[in-house]
Formats: C-alpha cells, sequence, structure tokens
C-alpha cells in the first residue's frame, strides 16, 4: 500500500514543508513569515495559528483531503532528554513543546504544527530525533564541576540520517559501525557512533568548534570577564556567543561561503579564519575518536558549510588518518524526517513513547 507523509520544518524565520510517497519527494514548498507577524507573538507557540494557515493552504494546493495522509511528521525541539528514534506526538510531548521550559525555539513548533494538521487530516504525528536526543555513556556526562553535567544537544536529526545513509551505502548495519559525524553549520555539532547509539556529543551551545555566528568553547577566565565586565547582562553576554561570535566576530560575515570566496581573491585574514575554523572542527574530531578508542570506520562531514570546498580543505587533511572521510553536504531535514515518520508508517520501527 503506498504512504502519503507531510513533513513539517519550522525555522526562526520560515516554514518548510513537503510531501512524500513511498520515500520519494512529490513536492516541496518553503515559505517566509513577515518579521512584524511573528514579532507579535509572544512565545513560540502562539505562532501556531500563522504557521498552521500556511501549511493548510500548501495541502490545499496539492489537493490532498482527509485520510489521504498517512502520517504528519514534524521537527523536533529542546524537549526533555530522550534516546534516538521515531515518537508518537502525545499529550505528554505537545505539553513539553508548548510549555518550551529548556528553551524557546522555533522547531518546539514542529511537535505542535504536526499535531494540528494530524487532527484535522485523521492520520498519527511525530517527530524524529529531536535536538535533545540524549545516549551520552555515563563517562561523558562529567564536566569536572560536581553538580554541573555536560547534557546533549545537537543536530541529531540530520547527524543520524547522515550515519543511516552511510551504512546503507557499504550495506552494513549501522550498529555495526563506528562512526565520528561532523555537522557544519549556522552551529557545529558532533556525535560518536557506536552500536548505533550517540554516545558521546560536542554540544554547539557550550563546547567544540565555533561557527558562522556563535563562539563554541571560549577560555573560561574571558568568559568569566565578559560576564562582569561594566553593562554586561544576560541579554548582551549571550549575544556575543549566540549571534556575534564566531566567523562574523572576526570577518563581519556569518556566511562560510562568503569567508570563502574573500579568501580566495587574497584576504588573508579570512583564509586564517577558516584554516581556524578547520582546525578547530577537526580537533573535536580527534576527541570523538577517542571516545571510540580509535576504532572509527568514517569520518562524515555534513550540513551546509560542508559545500564550501576551503573548509573542507583545512579538515579533511587533519583527520584522515584516523578514517576515510566521506562528505554528505546540506542537510535535507524534510527527507530525514519523512524518512524516520515512513520507517514507523511501513512497521520498519515501532513508534517511541514520551509519555
Amino acid at each position: 500500500m503506498s504512504d502519503l507523509i507531510l513533513a513539517i520544518n519550522p525555522g526562526a524565520g520560515s516554514t518548510k514543508v513537503g510531501l512524500y510517497r513511498d520515500g520519494a519527494s512529490v513536492e516541496e514548498h518553503a515559505e517566509r513569515h513577515a518579521a512584524e507577524a511573528l514579532s507579535r507573538c509572544a512565545r513560540i507557540a502562539d505562532q501556531l495559528p500563522l504557521r498552521a494557515e500556511m501549511v493548510r493552504a500548501f495541502l490545499a494546493r496539492a489537493k490532498i483531503v482527509r485520510g489521504e495522509l498517512s502520517a504528519v511528521v514534524g521537527r523536533g525541539g529542546l524537549l526533555r532528554p530522550i534516546e534516538s528514534g521515531t515518537y508518537l506526538v502525545d499529550t505528554a510531548l505537545l505539553g513539553d513543546a508548548t510549555r518550551a521550559e529548556r528553551g524557546e525555539h522555533a522547531a518546539n513548533l514542529g511537535a505542535i504544527l504536526a499535531g494540528a494538521i494530524a487532527d484535522e487530516q485523521g492520520c498519527p504525528a511525530y517527530v524524529v530525533d529531536p535536538v535533545s536526543v540524549d545516549e551520552l555513556e555515563p563517562v561523558a556526562r562529567y564536566s569536572g564541576l560536581a553538580g554541573v553535567e555536560r547534557t546533549s544537544l545537537c543536530h541529531a536529526l540530520n547527524i543520524r540520517a547522515v550515519a543511516r545513509r552511510h551504512a546503507a551505502s557499504l550495506n552494513r548495519p549501522l550498529e555495526e559501525l563506528g562512526l565520528v559525524v561532523a555537522h557544519l553549520g549556522t552551529g557545529v555539532s558532533l556525535s560518536a557512533h557506536r552500536g548505533g547509539r550517540m554516545v558521546d556529543v560536542v554540544n554547539p551551545i557550550d563546547e567544540g568548534p565555533f561557527a558562522g555566528d556563535r563562539t563554541g568553547g571560549i577560555p573560561s577566565s574571558a568568559l568569566i570577564e565578559m560576564c562582569f565586565s561594566p553593562g554586561a547582562d544576560a541579554r548582551t553576554v549571550k549575544k556575543r556567543l549566540f549571534g556575534d561570535g564566531g566567523l562574523y566576530s572576526y570577518l563581519g560575515t556569518r556566511d562560510v561561503r562568503e569567508a570563502s570566496e574573500r579568501a580566495e581573491q587574497g584576504d588573508r585574514e579570512a583564509r586564517a579564519v577558516l584554516d581556524a575554523m578547520g582546525y578547530q572542527v577537526a580537533k573535536a574530531v580527534g576527541e570523538m575518536a577517542v571516545v571510540l578508542r580509535g576504532r572509527v570506520d568514517a569520518v562524515l562531514l555534513t550540513g551546509g558549510a560542508a559545500h564550501v570546498k576551503a573548509l573542507v580543505d583545512a579538515i579533511e587533511p587533519r583527520v584522515a588518518w584516523i578514517a576515510p572521510v566521506v562528505l554528505y553536504p546540506g542537510e535535507d531535514e524534510l527527507l530525514a524526517l519523512a524518512e524516520g515518520a515512513r520507517r514507523v508508517v511501513t512497521g520498519e520501527e515501532r513508534p517511541k513513547r514520551y509519555g
């Protein structure tokens, strides 16, 4: 029996939707929302009516009627720590996504939108591998300060989708492979895969390489000075770390492609900063290789910045001795969502319960 799945990926200023039949894309659409309309919403969850209307219009254009969809799947947000997999959107999951106790983020709308549209369409709703996937081993949780634990937040959806695709390309189960996956995007996160689980990660909120506008991990003493400098408060410090850091702080651009173009045109500072970014990514790959005790079958580079040759060239020679480096550029999150939902719809996997 044919399956038809609607995937929804809400971003900070846009919503992406796609229809997938039997695993293949039928139609996709991305719509930017007016900043003024979004600003009138006090909380992310308040944007539901605006974004849901856009999804309904997409379904109407595609002539989708009630009962035709097999499932609706949305991007998982800042939920509580859970293991990887495809989760049924139930009351408990919706409650956590709406309350946003771990932070206000557009991804929280993924479950809310999926649940609302699925109710209208008469089908189940799911989320797949949210950013809060936590499969850390106990030893990985120690931070060095009693009472403070390392937490697992990363680009789990794309990271796990790429790991699955690589395993399929080798015709081997993911559980048999030792993989280091680096997602190179607005933030840079990495994970070590063993036994099909992400046993350690580099959390881009707390640590790791700098990226387009994020600092990654910075020296603690400098951070303390920043927090107690004249006029500093939580909002200004966060903006420096997540918005005005990384490439932007050095080059005045958040775009890795622009930095690469400037380097090609002879900008020595741009070249040096890109090399430093690659250097830091390579160091983090080394950390994850240590987690796997050197049993690494491949290092996978993915995310939008993996399209940028200058950055890849700054990473690959530094880590190729660990394992073959394989590129999966881009982050096709709609497809990853549809794949996760389809594994449940076709019976390949059982849906997990959040509550």
